[in-house]
């Protein structure tokens, strides 16, 4: 076997980012790398040949065994040296598995298959397996770290913003809630997409022609032989499995990315100096900058939305690979194998957004001085609604007034509004019979004005909460069965 010196190779998965998360990269290998696609091309091949053998020979059991051990006999390299001869994969691996079975079965080997019978099938087996077994996973536990952070900071205050500028108060929690409803939907959505990846077994133009002189019923015998493999036949084939099963994991795939660089942006942002309400885990030891010591980049979530850009992208190549000519040509052939490349840069953002979430630092005192960085002005959209709702027509343009007045002498709001008695007995009567609130107290705390930012937290966790559990269940019993 060929040792190589990783940091002769050419992709930085392949050293950079194999280094910084080994567990994880050597769990994707299982599936993704060019190792996986043989052993998977393989199982598919084996189960073929065995569900050949036990139709046409009445002594099909004492060849089981031999044909089960070719799954640890086989590997890459014999297929490879053997490709260098034929110039196609398939018919590589072919070869080597005729020769390595008994002469009596070997006629049997990849009988009335074309070779996209066994890549397509086998590429829908690697991509349900790695989503199944690795990301959906690291994303339920991702999904789980935010809402421990939500639920944590569901009562602490923040100030939102819209446009970058301040807008009203709400909670830290409830900013993070966004993220465990957007994350949330779309891993319910992967589990589905990547439960319903289809195989075939329909031949050269997918219209059964060989396979129609091997067997009376040939569907009957294709979803037998995906049956073993444990998963079901395209609706439609040509020579290829309708595209839009992979498709859509993938474009959801890339919606999750989307989700994961949004949230990294947002916590880039609340680093920024002017704003430091929350700050990345930095080590003693680790420097920000080679030549300013004082540096703390935010640069694990620079390097989530960094990811996104080089991957994200990669959706056109997907939508380009849904077309073919006629009933196949090989126009997806290269384009195609650099899924692995996608789904990996995918699982280390994750991984990353892991490592952030579960580390972060929140600097309470600095959310509090944060919202009242411009006195109360955050309550205008209070008076506003509660003047309004006193009959005050209006109401919108009479509290713009004054916020502009409070901006330009440093004025609070509730100074200025009280110094209007009738604008402020309106206000005052009008909360009091809202909330029960006493309109004092209410202008001098801008951190009460949130809504139903706690509620709202608490009710998206737990009902993402329960979502994990019970897809955790699914994904369990799926491996069991």
């Amino acid at each position: 076997m060929e040792s190589r010196n990783i940091f002769k190779n050419l992709s930085p998965l392949d050293h950079r980012y194999y280094l910084s998360n080994r567990v994880l990269f050597d769990r994707l290998s299982g599936f993704l790398s060019e190792e996986a696609v043989v052993k998977y091309c393989l199982k598919v091949e084996l189960v073929l040949l065995e569900t050949h053998v036990s139709m046409h020979r009445r002594d099909y059991r004492k060849f089981t065994g031999l044909i089960h051990a070719l799954t640890d006999t086989i590997t890459p390299e014999m297929v490879y040296e053997e490709e260098e001869k034929t110039q196609h994969n398939l018919r590589a691996l072919v070869n080597v598995i005729k020769r390595n079975v008994p002469d009596e079965i070997s006629n049997f080997v990849h009988l009335g298959a074309t070779s996209v019978d066994i890549l397509d099938t086998a590429q829908a087996l690697r991509m349900r397996d790695v989503m199944r077994k690795v990301i959906i996973p690291l994303l339920l536990d991702l999904l789980e770290d935010v809402i421990h952070l939500a639920e944590q900071e569901a009562d602490t205050p923040q100030v939102g913003r819209t446009h970058g500028q301040h807008a009203v108060p709400l909670t830290l929690g409830f900013s993070f809630a966004e993220f465990v409803a957007r994350l949330g939907k779309s891993v319910i959505r992967l589990e589905t997409l990547s439960s319903d990846l289809r195989g075939k077994f329909a031949g050269a133009v997918g219209a059964y022609n060989a396979s129609s002189l091997l067997v009376k019923d040939p569907l009957d015998f294709e979803r037998q032989f995906l049956e073993k493999l444990g998963i079901e036949p395209a609706e439609y084939s040509t020579q290829m499995v309708e595209p839009e099963y992979l498709l859509r994991l993938l474009l959801e795939v890339n919606t999750a990315f989307g989700i994961l660089a949004n949230l990294a942006d947002d916590l880039r942002h609340l680093q920024r100096t002017e704003i430091d309400e929350l700050r990345e885990f930095f080590s003693e030891t680790q420097v920000g900058s080679s030549t300013m010591p004082q540096k703390r980049n935010p640069w694990n979530s620079e390097h989530v939305k960094s990811l996104w850009k080089a991957f994200s992208p990669r959706v056109m190549t997907f939508y380009m690979d849904q077309i073919s000519e006629h009933q196949r040509d090989m126009s997806n052939s290269a384009s195609g194998r650099f899924t692995a490349d996608y789904i990996a840069g995918f699982a280390d953002a994750a991984a990353r957004m892991r490592k952030i979430i579960t580390t972060i630092k929140v600097d309470r005192k600095r959310l509090l001085d944060n919202m009242t960085l411009h006195g109360d002005l955050v309550l205008a959209e209070a008076a506003y609604i509660l003047l309004a709702l006193s009959g005050d027509a209006d109401a919108h343009e009479r509290i713009r007034v004054i916020t502009l007045q409070c901006e330009k002498t440093g004025e609070k709001l509730k100074t200025a509004l009280k110094r209007d008695e009738k604008v402020w007995n309106l206000v005052k009567t009008q909360l009091e019979k809202t909330t029960g609130e006493k309109a004092e107290e209410f202008f001098s705390n801008p951190r009460n004005y949130r809504g139903k930012a706690v509620e709202k937290t608490l009710m998206l966790t737990s009902k993402y909460r329960n979502v994990i559990k019970k897809m955790r269940s699914v994904l369990k019993n799926g491996e069991n069965s």
